[in-house]
């Protein structure tokens, strides 16, 4: 008897589905809002990463994880690498 389900009430409703729910396109379902979430944070990363306004420039030669993605930070690093050549 090991492993039996408890029995439950069929009247009560919930939203995620009550007990021992698992529908058939249980795998579909996560894979779209997966898909969903990483696309709205994709959008939301891109426009903060348009947006990024620094007044001053990180340390030359220093780990700045921003330095790959934020157009200002690369534009001040190329005009420092024309300056130099």
């Amino acid at each position: 008897m090991a492993g039996d389900k408890i029995p439950y009430p069929k009247h009560v409703w919930s939203p995620a589905g009550g007990w021992y729910s698992q529908p058939k396109n249980w795998k579909a379902n996560t894979a779209v809002m997966g898909l969903s979430v990483v696309l709205v944070a994709g959008v939301f990363f891109s426009l903060s990463a348009d947006r990024e306004h620094r007044y001053k420039m990180p340390e030359q030669g220093r780990f700045f994880p921003s330095r790959y993605w934020s157009r200002q930070i690369r534009e001040h690093e190329r005009s420092l690498a024309n300056k130099d050549e």
